[in-house]
């Protein structure tokens, strides 16, 4: 097998599992949804109300206020950077009055990136 059919068939199995995810998980304008993307070498969370099928707002690690975070002692870049997103996307919503969402990981595992992310938009003060 290929690399390229190894990565096809892991990015089919994800998209798989994000439609079993999503077949429960649904955003409202009371508790719009947290999606969360996941690159090679950034992730993405966007605030997303089902109902209206619009997207309220959205941030990325290549975020200018997000991409000047160093490591810490504790963790490396890419999970500082998850979780300073986490923390930004949580400060925006609390600007646009978003204080409760449901939390869709896209089919990802909640490990290392997703869960900085996660961890980092609870620190923020979403409730999730």
């Amino acid at each position: 097998m290929s690399q390229n059919a190894a990565k096809r068939s892991r990015d089919s199995r994800r998209r798989r599992r994000h439609v079993r995810i999503r077949k429960r998980i649904r955003g409202t304008p009371e508790r719009p949804r947290l999606a969360v993307y996941r690159s090679l070498k950034n992730v993405e969370g966007q605030i997303i109300d089902d109902e209206a099928g619009r997207t309220l707002l959205g941030l990325s690690t290549l975020h200018k206020d997000v991409r000047g975070v160093s490591a810490t002692k504790d963790e490396s870049t890419s999970l500082a950077r998850a979780r300073e997103a986490g923390k930004r996307i949580a400060a925006l919503a609390k600007e646009n009055g978003i204080a409760q969402v449901v939390f869709d990981r896209g089919g990802y595992k909640y490990h290392g990136r997703i869960q900085a992310f996660a961890e980092g938009a609870r620190e923020g003060g979403l409730d999730f």
